[in-house]
């Protein structure tokens, strides 16, 4: 007897597969199949053979590979007593739901374990999200559980995960298929600058546009493991979960985090809109749902620890003048915090620096027409503390551990430390009007503990239902914790503390693989950047901002008139579209000149669209070559305009067409020939917009 299971989304088929009372198999994951495929013959298909020097049968690539049958690889459950001895699961089939999706639930009578596998498809985002739980009748000590465990595919040469580091995110790494596995385990306690918890698996020959593709999303935002191993016979297997021995202590019930999968026929771009999509519309809860992304301005870069109430003042004048509409104060404002090195966890108002409070900034804040954020950090604990004078076995780890930023971390497992930090931030919400918390987390674990992601969300989840207009950012020395997991509980992340329009021109193209424009933090920084020493002019600082969720970071006292007229006519800019840009596809764009990064950012009625072609360096040859757009209507005819024609260098001396006005093309030729730009310097952005007649 074979059990079969089908889910379908519209774009992807996945099908199931059990032969008598065993584990599934993934039968079949890709483009959707005929609606009268037979299952029974699909799975039978797909069987291999056997020959000499292999057992007498294939070992199951299950949804949990099993050490009990002979399963070559990794297996998706290591398990073992309170006292360290392994226990080897058998599983068999208990029951199924299909109840608004699939879930399958496996028992081992003899070692008294269940195994719950649920998948469920979403036909709007084209997201399928999976998880495993098992249960078991007495504690155990959890050293490995994978989420449902996928099948790789056979023609693909090369895998595609994502490393990093402060100031230098998602960078992708291309590692060719091979014997073994490939094993990413981030032990740090957060997601990391280094690790951040996906892989993607292009077919061969596959490109941002076009060819198949495979992508998948652990939503975690403690340590993870990727495995991608190639078994001795040639199959292939995708897993993520937890890392490895992450959850310390006993227990009857372990949970993986939703891991995201999409199947792609349309390059790595379909996977990207899928994750766009799903985070924007399914994951993130947004406080104020129809209103549209606020132009922020966080005054970090312009003051540091250093507050006067005058200078913020003024500060703020001249940021709403830009066309700012959220002022968010960072660190530097409570407890004698004057550097990084004391109060955190005080979280008290520093009464040298503010006397009567916050209350005389934030009215003036409010009285320009801005509403007003704050930074804190709870996570995290400075020796030199009152908190931690009064509580020092709040700390998780040893006491003689290396710092990180001379700060240690607070034990978020603890109910008393989680009832502490509500009190705290509760009562700076409640006294003050605050609509936005910048959180911050400025050093890795010093150890990994899976109760510590678990506390988190237990306070940012209370803190949400008590106060649940006020917006949350994660930040984590910029993009060190963005992930699904932590998106559930906020609302916006800072994707990088480089300020550096060069460095964030690439780091958000990668991004957008994942990320979509409404959550992603982008600001305008000094002219100077703080984090790179390179100096860049502020067109292309404002439009590489613009390409996102647009901010200043900056003291805008420093702005010369060309820079405010620059800055205040983009701002502009990105209000008047902000409203269906926050809601629309980002594409990224083939460039036949490496040098330039290119993207489409495609309304969700696909009538208009907006390309960014930041140019990062200088082009091997002399003039641009065309770029080609993706997306569109091939038989539409499109108005196309350059619409910063009016920063062409002198040197651009020709005459292409976009330089003086209009044109109106057919959506055949932006794709297959794309459109032919003016010569520039290095470190410039073209802007075109495009709309379907």
């Amino acid at each position: 007897m074979t059990r079969t299971y089908r889910l379908d989304d519209g774009r992807q088929t996945l099908v199931l597969a059990a032969h008598a009372d065993r584990l599934p198999v993934v039968a079949y994951w890709g483009a959707r199949l005929p609606a009268d495929e037979d299952l029974a013959t699909l799975a039978a298909a797909g069987a291999l053979d056997v020959t000499g020097g292999m057992l007498d049968e294939n070992p199951d690539l299950s949804i949990c590979p099993e050490t009990s049958r002979s399963f070559p690889g990794q297996t998706g459950l290591i398990v073992q007593e309170t006292n360290g001895t392994p226990i080897t699961p058998h599983f068999r089939f208990e029951s199924e739901s299909v109840a608004g999706g699939l879930a399958l639930t496996y028992r081992d009578a003899v070692n008294g374990l269940s195994l719950i596998a649920s998948f469920a498809v979403d036909p709007q985002t084209q997201m399928i999200t999976c998880q495993t739980t098992l249960d078991a009748d007495r504690p155990v000590r959890l050293r490995w559980l994978a989420a449902p465990v996928m099948p790789a595919p056979q023609l693909s040469d090369e895998m595609i995960d994502v490393s990093g580091r402060w100031c230098g995110e998602f960078q992708l790494q291309r590692t060719p298929w091979s014997a073994g596995i490939r094993l990413r385990e981030n032990v740090t306690g957060r997601t990391g600058h280094e690790h951040f918890p996906a892989l993607i698996v292009p077919c061969r020959g596959a490109t941002n546009t076009m060819g198949e593709a495979y992508a998948f999303h652990y939503g975690w935002s403690g340590g993870h493991r990727m495995v991608a191993e190639e078994l001795i016979d040639g199959r292939r297997q995708i897993q993520f979960g937890h890392s490895a021995g992450s959850d310390l202590a006993p227990a009857t019930r372990f949970e993986t985090a939703p891991l995201y999968i999409t199947y792609s026929d349309s390059g790595l771009n379909g996977c990207a809109v899928s994750f766009q999509r799903h985070l924007r519309d399914r994951v993130v809860t947004w406080p104020k749902p129809n209103t549209p992304r606020p132009v922020h301005y966080n005054c970090w870069e312009a003051v540091y620890f250093d507050h006067k109430l005058p200078v913020l003042k003024d500060i703020a004048e001249h940021a709403v003048k830009l066309g700012a509409e959220r002022f968010v104060l960072d660190d530097g404002w409570f407890g004698v915090r004057d550097d990084d090195t004391t109060s955190l966890a005080d979280w008290v108002i520093d009464g040298r620096k503010y006397p009567d409070g916050l209350t005389p900034l934030i009215d003036h804040i409010t009285s320009l027409g801005m509403t007003f954020g704050l930074w804190f950090e709870p996570e995290m604990i400075n020796t030199d503390s009152d908190t931690y004078r009064a509580h020092p076995e709040w700390v998780l780890g040893p006491p003689d551990q290396i710092l990180g930023r001379q700060q240690m971390v607070l034990n978020m497992a603890l109910p008393a430390v989680r009832d502490y930090l509500y009190e705290r931030i509760a009562a700076i919400l409640a006294d003050n009007a605050i609509d936005y918390i910048k959180w911050d987390h400025n050093r890795v674990l010093p150890m990994q503990d899976a109760a510590q992601t678990r506390g988190t969300y237990a306070l940012l989840a209370r803190l949400r239902n008590a106060f649940p207009l006020v917006e949350i950012e994660s930040c984590a020395s910029g993009g060190g914790r963005i992930d699904f997991g932590i998106m559930q509980h906020t609302q916006r992340v800072w994707l990088s503390d480089s300020n550096d329009a060069k460095e964030r021109l690439r780091i958000q193209h990668d991004a957008a693989l994942f990320l979509p424009l409404s959550v992603t933090g982008s600001h305008v920084g000094p002219r100077h950047c703080h984090t790179s020493g390179r100096v860049l002019d502020i067109s292309f600082r404002a439009w590489v901002a613009a390409q996102r969720h647009l901010g200043f970071e900056m003291d805008p006292r420093e702005l010369d008139a060309h820079e405010t007229a620059v800055l205040t006519h983009v701002t502009a800019w990105w209000k008047a579209n902000r409203n269906w840009m926050q809601t629309a596809d980002i594409l990224r764009l083939e460039s036949a000149d490496p040098a330039v990064i290119a993207e489409q950012q495609l309304a969700a009625d696909k009538s208009r669209f907006v390309v960014f072609a930041g140019k990062a360096e200088t082009s091997a040859q002399i003039v641009p070559r065309p770029l080609r757009l993706t997306g569109l209507d091939q038989a539409a005819m499109y108005h196309i305009a350059l619409i910063n024609r009016d920063e062409a260098h002198h040197l651009s001396r020709g005459t292409p067409a976009l330089k003086s006005g209009v044109m109106t093309l057919s959506g055949a030729y932006l794709m297959r020939h794309g459109i032919t730009l003016p010569w520039s310097f290095p470190e410039r952005m073209w802007v075109v917009e495009g709309a379907k007649q």
